[in-house]
């Protein structure tokens, strides 16, 4: 039997140069297809009566060739439910949309006929993930952090993607938390594209402090960051973390209107793996996938791509139409 842990993956993959393939956007996807997306809870809102939608997602990132699909839950911290107000009874806790959000994937998984594929909880920033000045003081991190964390593991992912962190204390609480449930752990940083998180951090201290924790990181990582911009912090975050296995998953630029799938830096799918071959060049990427603004076609030109068989083309698929890929049934 081969590798099952994300940890085993990730060391096959890197010994094979070949990464496992991370999914696309969940929250723009939701958007385009009519769900209120609004703040603070974004794509959580999903899964108050949309699950078949993000299952639906969760589906077609699946049989594009996705080896690993990200739960929906990204806002399902207790913050954003009790920011978000309304009636307590009216809205399902934290731990309930936890626990949907990875069932969701998993069923998902299963659906797909596919094996092996891994289910991700995303771990990320307790406020706005673009405004690091937002970032609450250290005792709310460590706590609120903790309670996510083991509400993921409790839901039962395969492991945890600290995700978009803007600032440095935040990155290192989140990995604390994501560690101490023992499941394997992956850090994911937001950039202003020039090597500083958008706290102003450096990109390359943050990995070294990642680092140098007491359960380091298995994999260290930048995302929503436009994939024409990405590149140069990819290569900053390799020099100051040499050996370590890199991953990457880039945006589509600003949402101008999420519902009609515009952002300031369309992608296309081709053009998308054409960076990603680029990335992959470099050398160390274990993990590769994209961010808002993509969709499953995106994740099948990275497939193509992977599997070798031509630079992000698509295979019997045919032009792309409204970001969904007609190669890729849907339920």
């Amino acid at each position: 039997m081969g590798p099952s842990t994300f940890r085993e993956r990730l060391r096959e993959a890197s010994a094979a140069g070949r990464p496992l393939l991370l999914d696309a956007a969940m929250g723009t996807e939701l958007a385009r297809r009519g769900v209120d997306t609004s703040p603070p809870l974004w794509s959580a809102r999903g899964l108050e009566r949309e699950t078949h939608l993000v299952r639906e997602i969760h589906l077609e990132n699946a049989r594009a060739g996705a080896d690993v699909l990200t739960a929906n839950t990204f806002r399902t911290h207790a913050r954003n439910l009790r920011t978000a107000g309304g009636p307590r009874h009216a809205r399902p806790g934290a731990r309930e949309l936890t626990r949907t959000a990875v069932a969701l994937a998993r069923e998902a998984a299963a659906a797909s006929g596919r094996s092996g594929i891994l289910v991700a909880g995303s771990l990320a920033p307790l406020e706005d993930c673009y405004t690091p000045a937002l970032v609450p003081e250290d005792d709310s991190l460590a706590r609120e952090h903790a309670a996510q964390a083991t509400a993921l593991a409790e839901a039962g992912c395969d492991l945890i993607l600290v995700e978009t962190m803007n600032a440095a204390r935040e990155a290192l609480a989140a990995a604390r938390a994501a560690a101490a449930t023992g499941l394997s752990v992956a850090v994911s940083m937001v950039t202003d594209g020039a090597g500083l998180l958008l706290s102003g951090d450096s990109l390359a201290e943050t990995a070294k402090a990642l680092l140098a924790l007491p359960a380091p990181p298995d994999l260290l990582a930048v995302n929503c960051v436009p994939a024409r911009s990405i590149g140069a912090d990819l290569a900053r975050l390799r020099a100051a973390a040499p050996g370590v296995p890199l991953g990457v998953y880039a945006n589509t630029g600003r949402a101008l209107d999420e519902a009609r799938g515009i952002f300031t830096e369309p992608t296309s799918p081709e053009d998308y793996a054409r960076l990603a071959a680029s990335w992959l060049a470099g050398g160390g990427v274990a993990l590769l996938g994209s961010c808002c603004g993509t969709t499953s076609a995106h994740t099948l030109a990275l497939r193509t791509l992977i599997d070798g068989t031509g630079q992000g083309g698509q295979r019997g698929g045919g032009p792309v139409v409204g970001g969904a890929n007609p190669a890729i049934p849907t339920t």
